[in-house]
């Protein structure tokens, strides 16, 4: 499998997505703002990548937060895991959210995200009139305690 992937003309200085470790499942993406961005406690803000990719069909990436942003100030994604659909060729922006009790300066370069590449599993739909019956059925939301 071959991943494409494209820098934009603004963001030839920043590096490419890339795998910090190799037992990493996901490759870093860097923040491609012209200048510092602050995401106050509450607030939410599109940030830009600076990378468009290309995957082959049946394959999506997969758009996370990084754990140490999350667990040292708060920050995450509105829609996490955001998905790009293989037919996608736009720019990868990151709709991030301050959790936190404090500003968020978000300089270019940094580490705002990480890419994890997924194989799509395409389902023949078949509709039925019953669903097989299980243990837990239709229970959901802590019907099976803490």
């Amino acid at each position: 499998m071959k991943l494409y992937i494209k820098r934009l003309e603004n963001a030839k200085d920043l590096p490419i997505p890339k795998f910090m470790t190799s037992g990493s499942a996901g490759m870093d993406l860097y923040a491609n703002v012209a200048e510092p961005v602050i995401i106050n406690p509450s607030e939410i803000k599109m940030i830009p990548t600076g990378i468009a990719i290309a995957l082959p069909k049946y394959y999506e990436a997969q758009i996370r937060p990084r754990s140490g942003l999350a667990i040292k100030y708060g920050i995450s994604f509105v829609n996490t895991p955001g998905t790009i659909d293989s037919d996608y060729r736009g720019e990868i922006n990151v709709i991030m959210i301050n959790f936190g009790s404090e500003p968020f300066k978000i300089n270019r370069g940094d580490r705002i995200a990480q890419m994890v590449i997924n194989k799509i599993e395409v389902p023949e739909i078949i509709e039925v009139n019953e669903l097989d019956k299980t243990e837990r059925d239709k229970g959901g939301f802590g019907s099976t305690g803490l």
